[in-house]
């Protein structure tokens, strides 16, 4: 099956409108959920959804401060990714936070059935990471709710800038 140029540049914008669908539901939700509280944890780990999907770990090493790790897949290949996050809780919902971070990949793919690369062949890039997101906890359960947008720049490879590392992520807290 070939697709065109238009065909994914559809898919692209299909893609964006449900991520702003789930990010504007998500924080809707989250500001009418007032009476939920949070749940402190050290480490949780779950499942990442998005243009990349995986894994992630993410590890609280003091105060506010967290690494996280993803693994995850993406143009027939995949992507370690590790970050260090920072997180603030400046809103009036208990368990709801927003962070920020920085960090780096290393990432192994193929780049055939797209137009974004110029060659047919296989690719291993290097590069830096930026992560701003927001998350909520539940004290109910032991699970965590976080959708981010997470920028990459290709350094070493095939180079260049991508925008669209939005996700949502779910995470069992323990």
């Amino acid at each position: 099956m070939h697709f065109s140029e238009q065909d994914f540049a559809f898919m692209y914008h299909q893609k964006i409108d449900c991520m702003k669908k789930l990010f504007f539901g998500l924080v809707f939700g989250l500001l009418v959920s007032g009476g939920l509280a949070a749940q402190d944890y050290n480490t949780a780990i779950g499942l990442r959804g998005g243009f990349e999907s995986g894994l992630t770990v993410k590890h609280f090493i003091g105060g506010e401060a967290a690494l996280e790790g993803i693994l995850s897949t993406r143009w027939h290949g995949f992507n370690i990714t590790g970050l260090y996050e920072i997180h603030n809780y400046p809103f009036a919902v208990e368990g709801l936070c927003w962070y920020y971070g920085f960090g780096g990949h290393l990432g192994f793919w193929d780049g055939y059935r797209s137009s974004r690369f110029d060659e047919d062949k296989a690719y291993t890039v290097v590069g830096l990471d930026g992560i701003l997101g927001l998350e909520y906890s539940f004290v109910e359960v032991p699970i965590c709710l976080s959708l981010d947008w997470k920028p990459a720049l290709n350094v070493i490879g095939h180079s260049g800038f991508w925008g669209d590392g939005g996700a949502l992520s779910i995470r069992y807290a323990f």
